[in-house]
Order: C-alpha cells, then sequence, then structure tokens
C-alpha cells in the first residue's frame, strides 16, 4: 500500500501564503506522477497541479497559474505545493495523489490512485 501524508494547512488571510506537504515512507515519491486537489464543500474535487516524475514538467490549473508552484525536494521524500495570493474562494480540503501509470500528467481525479487524508486550508479575514 502507498500511503502519501499532507500538511501545511490553516488558517490564512486574503493575499497570504500557504506551502503544503505531500510526503511518504516506505517508498521514493520521485518515482511517481503526484498531483495536487482541492474540494471545498459542496463542490467537486478539482485538480490544481501535478508533476511528472521522469523530467519533473508540471501542469497548473488556469485558477491557479502564477500563483501556485509545484515542486519536489527529492532529499526529504516530499513534493510540496507553495500557494502565494490565496484568496477566499480557494478555502477547501487540499489532497495530494500519486499515480502508478506511466506518461503526462494530468489533473483529472480518476487517473490517480493513492489518496492522503487531507489538509484543510482557510482563507479568511
Amino acid at each position: 500500500q502507498l500511503q502519501v501524508v499532507e500538511s501545511g494547512g490553516g488558517l490564512v488571510q486574503p493575499g497570504g501564503s500557504l506551502r503544503l506537504s505531500c510526503a511518504a515512507a516506505g517508498f521514493i515519491l520521485d518515482d511517481f506522477r503526484i498531483g495536487w486537489f482541492r474540494q471545498a464543500p459542496g463542490k467537486e474535487r478539482e485538480g490544481i497541479s501535478c508533476i511528472n516524475s521522469s523530467d519533473g514538467r508540471r501542469n497548473y490549473a488556469d485558477s491557479v497559474k502564477g500563483r501556485f508552484t509545484i515542486f519536489r525536494a527529492n532529499a526529504k521524500n516530499t513534493v510540496y505545493l507553495q500557494m502565494n495570493s490565496l484568496k477566499l474562494e480557494e478555502t477547501a480540503i487540499y489532497y495530494c495523489a500519486l499515480t502508478t501509470s506511466r506518461g503526462a500528467c494530468g489533473l483529472g481525479y480518476a487517473e490517480y490512485d493513492y489518496w492522503g487524508q487531507g489538509t484543510q486550508v482557510t482563507v479568511s479575514s
């Protein structure tokens, strides 16, 4: 069983920043494509970013381009999501997930096999 654990969520004011972590134990996270998703109350789960395992290529939803950055810290076996200029409507539970399939990563949640429990991000003044 491949398990990932998110951390780093919390309360932040509009315009503020947070860095979320997606950590793994017992296997090398760099071997897998990783995606970040979020789900707000009453809304569908939304893919916001992903990173390839082979070439490190990244993909972002239009809603977060220029504000969010996904990157790997292989020495820590962790994938991060740096979130800047956060907006009120980005309050949600944020999840990381990995897929065992190959090819370019995508933002569709159906392609991901293993999910963390999520971390709450609340943007509020």
